[in-house]
């Protein structure tokens, strides 16, 4: 990260449901967060391995883990009303409440540019398991390899953008 051209970052949190129970919806722990989720205050942790996260938010929530047990991680923090919408919706689907909205408590500008730092080892993840994806005799794994592609493209597009104005957001919120 290298300081793009300054963007601004849209902040989730203020505009999740006053109806919504984040206690109950959010119950994941930093600790479980799964590695591959995006910086940002929404994350997967301990999740179902359902795959249902991808019917309500298919442009933020990807499946993956290190013991071939799929589960859902956001590979894009939502950056309006409609695309927060559809990311509760999926994790209102996890029964069992894996996902967590916590993560502005834990990131810090120095975490966010040491996972970006780390992106090779994603960038071979998303590679490998898009080769698997793209050519699967099931119809939900090559679903999956679409958002996996888009996964790599953001990685090597906007992200970067995203995640420094993240880490100015992150930056001027610590001074208050």
């Amino acid at each position: 990260m290298n300081g793009h051209d300054a963007e601004r970052y849209w902040d989730p949190m203020p505009h999740l449901d006053a109806r919504l129970d984040l206690a109950a919806t959010f119950r994941g722990r930093w600790h479980e967060r799964n590695w591959r989720n995006v910086p940002g205050p929404v994350y997967g942790a301990e999740t179902d391995n359902c795959w249902v996260g991808r019917l309500h938010a298919p442009r933020h929530v990807l499946y993956g883990d290190d013991n071939d047990y799929g589960q859902e991680f956001l590979y894009r923090q939502p950056n309006s009303i409609d695309e927060l919408r559809a990311v509760v919706d999926a994790v209102q689907a996890d029964p069992v409440a894996g996902w967590a909205c916590d993560g502005d408590d834990h990131w810090t500008p120095a975490l966010v540019r040491q996972w970006w730092r780390d992106r090779s080892r994603l960038r071979d993840w998303i590679t490998a398991e898009l080769g698997r994806c793209s050519v699967s005799d099931r119809a939900d794994e090559r679903e999956v390899a679409t958002g996996l592609a888009d996964y790599l493209a953001y990685l090597d597009g906007d992200l970067e953008g995203h995640l420094w104005a993240y880490c100015e957001f992150l930056d001027h919120r610590a001074g208050r």
